[in-house]
């Protein structure tokens, strides 16, 4: 095992949204176990620790009682020679009282926001008192609280591999993928259904591929494409999105798209970014 992160922290304060980030950097995420099993949840992780490598777990005020073994775990821990970092999340009361009110959930202590928030202060002082890092989520946002997070769980935030890209070809006639973040249509490009010997053959043919790329408006297009792709990547990471559809449309989804979302997909490995390639509508009416 070589991570392991307790979040705890108020409710309302982001521990939800933490644990999100935790699993987007390939945490095992475990939220709110009760106290006297995570023991031999470690004993667990100890053992394989090939699987459970990294580990972030939820500690907070819904465990109630059994707070009051948080010393003897973390006395257990030290035992077994087990590294972790505790990470309480905060944010001032208005903050909580806020977010609450936006949601319109109800505390979980039952009690009205204000009361729910000084009983659950005085129930999580005692992991608050030995907390290796206070994040005070009042003013970040997301982005800002994953960069903080990657910074304290050791991993760096900007890396490449934290954002998952997924390329994706798909034509027009049979509608726009609902999920995708970026759609660009490349029909101005000359369409090789056209031409007899190319009709029934795809974007990943070599015949096909020379005559897109015998086109002269194509080389201008991808590079100026290519690039602007690349330049807004990082900018979508420091935001703190973990994954990003990009789908390139033409009529059919056969030809065109395919060649160009295999293009795109390869540009973006050579620069070490994670590609999942899928080719929607390839085999359609072929």
């Amino acid at each position: 095992m070589n991570r392991l992160c307790i979040v705890s922290g108020m409710s309302g304060a982001g521990k939800s949204q933490a644990l999100k980030i935790f699993e987007d950097f390939g945490f095992v995420c475990v939220d709110n176990m009760p106290v006297q099993m995570i023991t031999d949840f470690i004993d667990i992780c100890i053992k394989d620790s090939e699987k459970y490598k990294d580990i972030a777990i939820s500690i907070d005020s819904r465990s109630g009682e059994n707070l009051s073994y948080f010393d003897a775990f973390l006395t257990v821990l030290k035992n077994k020679k087990v590294k972790y970092k505790i990470i309480f999340l905060n944010a001032s009361n208005d903050i909580i009282i806020r977010r609450y009110s936006e949601t319109r959930r109800r505390h979980p202590s039952g009690q009205s926001v204000s009361d729910g928030i000084d009983h659950e202060r005085k129930l999580l002082d005692t992991i608050f008192k030995v907390a290796d890092e206070v994040i005070d989520t009042s003013n970040l946002t997301i982005g800002e609280l994953k960069k903080i997070i990657s910074v304290l769980s050791g991993i760096s935030q900007l890396e490449k591999r934290y954002l998952g890209i997924s390329v994706m070809s798909f034509g027009y006639k049979y509608g726009v993928p609902n999920d995708a973040d970026i759609v660009y249509d490349i029909r101005f490009l000359k369409n090789p259904n056209y031409v007899n010997e190319l009709k029934y053959k795809t974007g990943q043919d070599k015949s096909v591929q020379k005559y897109i790329e015998k086109q002269k408006e194509f080389k201008v297009f991808f590079d100026v494409f290519s690039k602007l792709i690349e330049l807004t990547l990082p900018g979508y990471i420091k935001e703190g999105k973990s994954y990003l559809t990009i789908a390139i449309g033409c009529t059919g989804g056969h030809h065109r798209s395919v060649f160009i979302t295999e293009k795109l997909a390869s540009f973006l490995e050579i620069r070490k970014y994670k590609v999942n390639l899928n080719h929607r509508d390839i085999l359609r009416d072929l």
